[in-house]
């Protein structure tokens, strides 16, 4: 693998569950999955290494389930199973790609994965493998993003993207609104201050306390990983502390 002079040397990537449905409503497209596993491979040939955490709403989304009633210790723990799923469709992607992946879990299954062990994942990214984490913290109540976020911080990345089906973070819903703006830029304290739900309160706390910068892309636009970290294009929407303390890609 070669070693280039990039910002971001150890990136996590959070991946929702829903852009691995694709154009689908639920489930996995594993067409998204392969597109999405091929971005990976190229940004990961050139030095860069890759975390994930890989959200479950494609599959179960615990919140839907407590609005019908369900317990919500029991729906988050369905919900870590769903992330387990999408973790290993994504590895067995990645593997017959040829870039070795371990999965590893907050929920110990033994058979089918490592626990998370922060020192073994560092291993891991030191030897050019992709360390996915699944089953979210381990513990109800928190989101991936607060995993994602937690993660990030325990392995000394130097971002946290945030990868969704939208180009960046807008003033409201652009979904709902023709006149929503796109921002390129937001500290996290506005981020919370106006409770922009692209990540939880806690995700972006956890990110301002470790000065972690957030970078929210569209992932399923061809090559916007590469553009990102290999070119340094200032893609998507940045969350730091403010106004000029941080850019993109390459150093």
């Amino acid at each position: 693998m070669e070693d280039g002079n990039f910002r971001y040397k150890r990136v996590l990537l959070k991946l929702s569950g829903e852009v691995l449905a694709g154009d689908k409503p639920f489930g996995i497209d594993f067409d998204a999955v392969s597109k999405i596993c091929k971005e990976i491979l190229e940004v990961a040939q050139q030095g860069v290494q890759i975390a994930m955490v890989v959200g479950g709403g494609n599959i179960l989304r615990g919140t839907q389930a407590v609005a019908m009633g369900m317990d919500r210790p029991q729906a988050d723990y369905m919900g870590m199973l769903a992330t387990v799923i999408n973790a290993l469709a994504l590895q067995d992607n990645l593997e017959r790609l040829g870039l070795p992946t371990r999965v590893q879990t907050a929920v110990v299954m033994q058979e089918i994965a490592e626990p998370f062990i922060r020192r073994r994942a560092l291993r891991h990214l030191e030897k050019g493998r992709v360390v996915i984490f699944a089953a979210g913290t381990g513990s109800p109540y928190f989101s991936t993003d607060t995993a994602a976020s937690l993660r990030a911080a325990e392995i000394g990345a130097d971002c946290l993207l945030k990868a969704t089906k939208v180009d960046g973070i807008y003033d409201k819903d652009p979904m709902k609104f023709e006149d929503a703006k796109k921002l390129n830029f937001v500290t996290y304290l506005e981020a919370l201050s106006k409770q922009l739900k692209v990540m939880d309160a806690t995700a972006f706390s956890l990110c301002m306390e470790n000065s972690i910068p957030i970078i929210v892309f569209d992932i399923l636009q061809e090559r916007n990983l590469k553009r990102l970290l290999i070119d340094g294009e200032p893609i998507g929407t940045l969350v730091s502390t403010k106004r000029g303390s941080s850019g993109y890609g390459c150093g």
